[in-house]
């Protein structure tokens, strides 16, 4: 079926052309009519919205596609006339990459409820909702509207408040771009190598070359232009630094802004604690750089990372909790009752008690010739602004825990092959069951047991990577791109000879601070809280305590927890 010139079901005059399409696939016309009506009244503006039966869907993906109008929902029914709604979402959907599979059902009919659970597990659809039964659903239009944000944050575009202009395999600008998604900042990335990224230069009427990359904060009336601008200069230029009162002592001060510093912060401020976080880089933490968490409480389809983390930054926030970014913590000595913090801009934070919520960097490759690649073919981290420069490229991820999974089932949105490289002989000990059946079901992704990364090549940009399988010794040269997710180390180096860690960096608490060999030793007649580290007064939560468990639920657990320790802790003083 063709697209027609624009009309009323299609795309209202005042566009030229629809940014995307939302699609409505079923063999019931009662169905495609009852969704394309809803859709219509709501979403054509800015959308084109069709309906067809299954065998129309391949013309209009083609007159789509000859349009440059991408799918950004393909919204299927399932169940009576349309009992192979999911077989047929799955196919559509692998003819227009990083779009979404949305089921749609009839209200009642629970027999469709065990396939779409069984679907959304192994990956092979996305979101669900039921039938619009009346006007306006709203709970229809809340599903729908989440889906389109979705889509729209994994592909960028849209409103800019950041414009950022480099080159798009130079390491900083991919920094930034890091950076800004996991703060959830709208931005469109400019490649200096194209017209639209030389026009964007023109556009900036600089009298000289510009330092590279440049950012553009087009929200603010000057748009102000930064060269090459270092984490602190943004931050400056976001309001972000603004000094704390000079009078400042604060009840708590939590170090970090991952799920467990977050955590804490919601349930300090909300329980009229003075709070404050201090952040170096992005809220988030590594979580900020998941792009779908599926088992996170309270969320059936999953969410992203940094829509997590935005949404605990301002419930804290709201809450009252100040925010110090761009500064990291170089120092923590105790005076008397108090425990000061040293940051790196020469100030200092005092406070009663401190959360050190620091969590872990990503650890390291240790192959030279792939160190010297990174941002050039070689990523640490899940990079999921990375992601749609992966289309139609075969993409390995290394690694074995969640992060890669989930790093390697976003990516075979768009890469046309992933392969996940370990060195177990199993993903069952690392990883959720339900990323491994998801991973077993996708056809694009497959995974290298017992195999290491020992080499690679390139001068620019990376060319090839060498492998090795752990048992033969037999080495081989694949080429694509290389995700590496192996584990994180704690950052604690800021700690060092204050409170007592093991030989990893890890902070020991609690009980296990009576342990032989432990330094410094816990220093007080009372035994030390469930979480509190061998100073007291200061307690540890997430990925930087030894013994944790390394899930969103479980650091965002202990840093509602810690909040209740130093309660009593602060009682006694």
């Amino acid at each position: 079926m063709p697209v027609q010139a624009p009309t009323p079901s299609t795309v209202p005059p005042r566009l030229e052309r629809p940014r995307a399409a939302i699609v409505v696939v079923s063999r019931d016309p009662e169905v495609r009519a009852q969704v394309l009506d809803e859709l219509e009244h709501r979403y054509t503006g800015d959308y084109a919205v069709a309906a067809v039966p299954p065998q129309e869907a391949d013309p209009l993906l083609a007159s789509l596609q000859e349009a440059g109008t991408p799918v950004a929902l393909f919204m299927g029914g399932f169940g009576g006339q349309d009992a192979d709604g999911l077989e047929v979402l799955t196919s559509l959907c692998y003819l227009a990459p990083g779009s979404l599979r949305f089921a749609v059902v009839r209200w009642g009919d629970f027999t469709t409820a065990a396939p779409i659970f069984q679907a959304l597990t192994v990956g092979r659809l996305d979101r669900w909702t039921y039938r619009p039964e009346s006007r306006p659903d709203e709970d229809f239009h809340r599903a729908v509207t989440e889906a389109l944000e979705e889509w729209t944050a994994s592909t960028g575009g849209g409103f800019e408040a950041v414009r950022l202009i480099g080159q798009a395999w130079d390491p900083r600008s991919q920094a930034l771009r890091d950076m800004f998604g996991r703060n959830r900042v709208p931005t469109g990335f400019h490649d200096v190598d194209t017209p639209d990224g030389q026009r964007a230069v023109a556009a900036l009427h600089l009298d000289h070359a510009p330092e590279l990359p440049v950012v553009v904060l087009r929200f603010r009336p000057d748009h102000l232009v930064l060269e090459n601008p270092t984490p602190v200069q943004i931050a400056e230029a976001f309001g972000l630094t603004t000094p704390l009162p000079a009078d400042a002592r604060f009840d708590v001060a939590i170090v970090g802004a991952g799920p467990s510093g977050l955590g804490a912060a919601v349930y300090a401020a909300s329980e009229g604690l003075r709070t404050v976080v201090l952040e170096e880089l992005a809220v988030g933490g590594q979580a900020g750089t998941s792009s779908l968490i599926r088992n996170y409480l309270g969320f059936p389809t999953g969410i992203s990372g940094n829509r997590l983390a935005e949404n605990a930054y301002r419930q804290a926030w709201t809450f009252g909790a100040y925010f110090h970014f761009a500064r990291s913590v170089q120092r923590l000595r105790v005076d008397g009752d108090e425990r000061v913090l040293e940051l790196s801009d020469g100030t200092t934070v005092t406070s009663r008690a401190v959360i050190v919520a620091t969590g872990a960097s990503y650890r390291r490759l240790g192959v030279p010739e792939l160190e010297r690649l990174q941002g050039r073919g070689v990523f640490y981290g899940a990079a999921v602004t990375e992601a749609p420069a992966m289309r139609g490229r075969h993409v390995f991820v290394a690694g074995g825990a969640n992060s890669a999974g989930q790093a390697a089932i976003h990516l075979a949105r768009y890469a046309q092959r992933v392969t996940i490289i370990v060195r177990r002989s199993t993903l069952a000990e690392t990883m959720s069951d339900y990323l491994i059946r998801q991973i077993e079901s996708d056809p694009s992704i497959d995974v290298l047991y017992r195999t290491g990364i020992v080499g690679g090549t390139g001068s620019e940009f990376l060319e090839s990577i060498r492998l090795r399988d752990l048992d033969t010794g037999e080495e081989t040269s694949v080429s694509g791109f290389l995700f590496v997710l192996i584990g994180a180390s704690p950052k604690t180096d800021w700690l060092e000879g204050v409170v007592a860690r093991d030989r990893s960096g890890s902070i020991i608490t609690g009980a296990e601070l009576d342990a032989d060999g432990v330094a410094p030793r816990w220093p007080l007649t009372r035994p030390p809280a469930l979480l509190e580290t061998s100073v007291p007064g200061v307690f540890a939560v997430g990925d930087v305590r030894r013994s944790s468990v390394k899930r969103v639920a479980s650091a965002v657990g202990e840093g509602a927890l810690a909040v209740h320790l130093l309660h009593q802790y602060l009682a006694g003083h």
